[in-house]
């Protein structure tokens, strides 16, 4: 007897999910569409996300560093990406910007601003930045968008 309503349901969520399937046909074309089938960060971000989390820039941390913390996102709103790394540093900020003043541009990042390097990427301007040390932590991460429009220096 419980094999028997499991298989009835089965039948009623894959009679539902048909349903969903025809409601989401109808919506594809509204703005409820939009959100539902096309909003937020999709394969080309993630591409992008993994492309940024290859760059060696981001290995090119002071052996005084500790043991990174790697992280990647894509914001859904913007559509651009962050990938990153932090550490455990217990150094002055002078330091950490005098070590990624050389290591950046040994990159072939060029330099913005005095904690800010900008590179194409994979068809795009991709932007590190330099963040910390705050409580113990630098950050070193790397933003671009596939639209090339954003300047995050």
């Amino acid at each position: 007897m419980r094999m028997h309503r499991v298989g009835r349901s089965l039948a009623g969520l894959v009679a539902a999910a048909g349903l969903a399937g025809t409601a989401a046909f109808v919506v594809a074309g509204s703005p409820v569409g939009y959100f539902l089938f096309e909003y937020g960060c999709g394969s080309e971000e993630e591409k992008l996300g993994d492309v940024l989390a290859e760059e060696s820039v981001l290995d090119a941390q002071p052996e005084e560093f500790g043991e990174p913390d790697p992280y990647q996102h894509c914001d859904d709103d913007d559509l651009f990406v962050v990938a990153g790394k932090s550490y455990s540093y217990g150094g002055s900020r002078d330091s950490v910007l005098a070590h990624y003043r050389e290591a950046a541009p040994a990159k072939g990042w060029k330099p913005r601003s005095e904690d800010c390097f900008a590179k194409r990427i994979d068809g795009t301007t991709a932007f590190l930045m330099v963040e910390g040390p705050a409580d113990g932590t630098v950050e070193i991460a790397i933003t671009a968008d596939r639209d090339d429009s954003g300047d995050w220096c």
